[in-house]
Parts: C-alpha cells; structure tokens; sequence
C-alpha cells in the first residue's frame, strides 16, 4: 500500500490544490452569494471526491481496506450532487450539508491514517487533516444557525489550511518515491546501470 500511496503522491497535491482555490476564492469574494457557493462548494467536493475515488480504485488490489478512501470519496461526491440536486437549497440547508461533509469525510481520514499509521510516513498529516475536518464541522455546529454565507471567513481559512496540509503531505511522498527510485538504481547491478546510462 505505501508503494501505491508514495507512486500516487500527485492525487494528494491535486486534492491540496483544490482546496486552496475554493478557500482562496471564498475569501476573496466576502459579497458572494448562495448560488456562486453552490457552485464553487459543489465543484471542489464532486472532484475532491472523484480524485479520492480513482486513489483508493488503484490501491484495492494492494489494500484490503482501500473500501475506507473510496468510503471517504464518495462521501465527498455524495455532498457535491446534494448540494447541487437539492432544488431551492437554502443558506441554512448548504449550512448543514457543508458540517456533515467535513465531520464525516475527517472521522474517515483519521480513521484511515491510524490504521495505516505504521505504513504510511506522515500519517500524522492525514490525521491533523482529519482532525481539522472534525474540529472545522463542530465550530460550525456551535455558531449560531445564519447560513453558510454568514460564515465564508471560516470556511475559506478552513480550506486553505486543509490544502496546505494535503500539499505537504504530498510533497513527502515525492520525496520518499525519489527515495525509492535512488533505492532501487544502487541496488541494480553495475552493467544494467550502464546500458541506462547509455
């Protein structure tokens, strides 16, 4: 499973983007209204979901639990066509759709990470990711109830630093591929490195 997750290193760096560029945009536009957040919340998680979707496809072969990042995905999609398919979605109804997103997609990462914890380096990002999701989903549930809209401030800090950290995360699993790769040219035989040198 960690050759899978280090090979793959550019779905996290997709994810990590993502994110970024939903939270950069709610914050830079603080007169945004509910059908612009529709749009831009329903976008970020269909993909999001979509990109965790193909992962956890390449990895079942090599991971009997890959059902948990598909789980994670598809909960994510699942939150992208409620928020476009719920017809006349209210700002209190995006509200809440935004809160059982974020709760259930990081109980799922945090669930995920601990498994693998002795496999993955780094796992600790993916449970601060979690943890983060959780933490973001219960600080909304405690605001008072006035819509997604009243709380575009929180939700785009909210995305940057999950980006951020899935950008992190992703850029230590390049290096431990580069690592790898290094691994295997010095443990070849002198003459096949030659010929690939020539």
């Amino acid at each position: 499973m960690k050759r899978i997750l280090v090979s793959n290193w550019d779905m996290f760096l997709v994810r990590g983007i993502l994110a970024i560029l939903f939270g950069i945009a709610t914050l830079l536009m603080p007169g945004i209204t509910l059908v612009v957040l529709v749009v831009l919340f329903g976008s970020y998680a269909l993909l999001d979901g979509v990109v965790l979707s193909i992962l956890a496809f390449k990895n079942r072969k090599h991971d009997s639990n890959w059902w948990l990042m598909l789980l994670t995905g598809l909960l994510s999609i699942a939150a992208g066509v409620a928020t476009f398919a719920w017809p006349g979605i209210t700002t209190i109804s995006l509200f809440y759709v935004i809160v059982a997103w974020a709760s259930a997609t990081g109980i799922s990462e945090v669930i995920y990470a601990i498994r693998f914890r002795k496999e993955i380096e780094g796992e600790w990002l993916l449970v601060l990711d979690g943890m983060l999701s959780v933490g973001f989903g219960i600080l909304l549930i405690a605001q008072p109830i006035a819509g997604a809209l009243a709380v575009l401030g929180l939700i785009g800090v909210y995305a940057i630093a999950y980006g951020v950290m899935l950008a992190v995360l992703a850029f230590r699993l390049r290096n431990l591929e580069d690592k790898r790769d290094a691994q295997q040219i010095e443990q070849r035989p002198a003459h096949q490195s030659l010929n690939q040198l020539g």
